[in-house]
């Protein structure tokens, strides 16, 4: 159960047997079904999820209720709301399942304990933070930089997998184009690639 995140801190810090043992002592682990919420609107993320098995999306609702998806996340990924969970404030976003799904929770109160007994942690998460920044900034910049068919080929070739897993009408979503013009890019290209 623990050989993923293990893996994956073990890129980051070096950790003591003691130190794994507690780390584990921490994580709790949860199994929930495909279209689970693990955060609605309004509520207080008290979690931050590290994802051993499934796929998760993070979005918001606009005022007539348009969909924004901010994120996917898939197996080897964390996903939370930051601000919510390091404020302690309510959410505007909303964390649901697209998979049944397998996620190592650790919870506001937890990591602040891992912070003061192993403050090597606090490396892990500030890199966690700093990838999460620089993706919604090459993100951003592809939004006002890229057409929709430049933005849909890279978002296939940086994330293969999510591209099978995910509904093409969320892919629009994320990539901040409509359904139909989606499936009118897909069509352009495959016309294109054809002899």
């Amino acid at each position: 159960m623990y050989e993923l995140i293990d893996q994956f801190t073990d890129k980051c810090i070096s950790l003591t047997p003691e130190e794994r043992e507690y780390f584990h002592g921490l994580l709790k682990f949860k199994r929930v079904r495909k279209r689970t919420y693990l955060l609605q609107e309004g509520e207080i993320c008290d979690f931050e999820a590290f994802i051993v098995k499934g796929c998760v999306r993070t979005y918001f609702l606009s005022e007539d209720g348009t969909e924004t998806i901010l994120s996917f996340a898939i197996e080897n990924w964390w996903v939370s709301d930051l601000y919510s969970f390091t404020e302690q404030k309510p959410s505007n976003m909303f964390i649901e399942t697209l998979e049944d799904s397998e996620l190592l929770i650790i919870d506001y109160k937890s990591k602040e304990e891992l912070y003061k007994r192993i403050p090597k942690f606090e490396t892990l998460f500030r890199l966690l933070v700093q990838r999460s920044l620089f993706a919604l900034q090459r993100r951003f910049h592809s939004l006002v930089s890229q057409t929709a068919e430049q933005r849909y080929v890279a978002f296939m070739e940086k994330y293969p997998d999510i591209v099978q897993r995910v509904p093409q009408n969320q892919i629009a979503r994320y990539l901040g184009v409509s359904p139909e013009f989606l499936s009118k890019v897909r069509n352009s290209m495959h016309k294109k690639s054809k002899p």
